[in-house]
């Protein structure tokens, strides 16, 4: 190793790596797809990992042909990306962290290693360092592309588990026919926001709705910033032809609005989600009239 340090890898030495990696295409395969990173995601066919890892080393060997060994938007890294990139998105799912994939990935060396120090047994030493330092510099550069890509498909992840979450979390309710609401729990920030808006304005169109509910009982705070998306979703549904009620403001949060200094004067207000929808019913021409108790004389 002291030898191939005391000089840069040239072109001809990243180029008889490629050579390396061609040849013994087949038998770093076959020892890749016993490792960790390959065994934990083809587990019905150890021929189907066997194939992955032969398409990795294909774009590795593009790779060092091109004398690009520590350039990670090296073309043949594209290869790279998309079929490690899978399998490090299927082992985020599976609960990896991004180190222990960086782990497995390191592993990948050594078997290549070997093969490599059994091809040069006979050389010249300075070859076989250069050839060696070479592949070390290819799989790091291997390491960081993979890395690279976990850390998307992790946030790609999140962003999806986010929006599932504000769809799961702003549900829209049909309570009667032409009558909807949607019951807000929990913080109401920009992103959700729209996310209610969009929803309530969908199923305005489909329920054909007159009346939308938009209960806050669940809402821990109501600033400036909340009273604002209020106001634009009670617009927005005017806009689509139903009359907006918001309920569920409760005496502390009535408060904090007159502090503030927001005017709510133009948006219908109820107390609760039950006196909205009798608001609503009676609208409709609906009477609703309490259940007569068993056994109690009319009067």
């Amino acid at each position: 190793m002291h030898v191939a340090e005391q000089r840069d890898l040239g072109p001809e030495d990243a180029r008889e790596l490629g050579g390396f990696l061609e040849q013994r295409r087949e038998q770093i395969a076959q020892r890749w797809a016993d490792t960790a990173l390959f065994r934990t995601v083809f587990t019905v066919s150890r021929d189907e990992a066997v194939e992955a890892c032969k398409a990795v080393v294909d774009a590795l060997a593009e790779v060092a042909r091109s004398g690009r060994l520590e350039d990670v938007r090296a073309p043949g890294f594209d290869t790279v990306r998309d079929q490690l990139g899978r399998m490090a998105a299927s082992r985020t799912r599976a609960g990896s962290s991004p180190a222990q994939i960086a782990g497995e990935v390191a592993v990948l060396r050594e078997p290549a290693a070997a093969l490599l120090r059994a091809e040069f047994e006979e050389a010249a030493g300075e070859r076989a360092h250069a050839c060696a330092l070479a592949l070390t510099i290819l799989l790091g550069t291997l390491r960081l592309v993979v890395m690279e890509t976990t850390v998307n498909a992790g946030e790609e992840l999140i962003g999806r588990q986010r929006e599932q979450l504000m769809e799961v979390a702003t549900p829209v309710i049909k309570l009667w026919d032409g009558i909807v609401a949607v019951p807000l729990v929990g913080t109401l920030d920009s992103a959700r926001s729209q996310v209610v808006m969009e929803n309530l304005l969908e199923a305005i169109v489909a329920q054909h709705a007159r009346y939308a509910i938009l209960d806050i009982t669940g809402v821990p705070t109501v600033d400036s910033l909340v009273a604002q998306h209020l106001m634009k979703t009670v617009a927005a549904a005017r806009l689509m032809g139903a009359e907006c009620i918001v309920s569920g403001i409760r005496p502390a949060i009535a408060q904090t609005i007159v502090h503030l200094g927001i005017d709510l004067g133009t948006i219908l207000t109820r107390t609760g989600l039950a006196d909205a929808l009798a608001y609503a019913l009676t609208q409709e021409g609906i009477v609703v009239s309490p259940r007569p108790v068993p056994g109690a004389s009319p009067r």
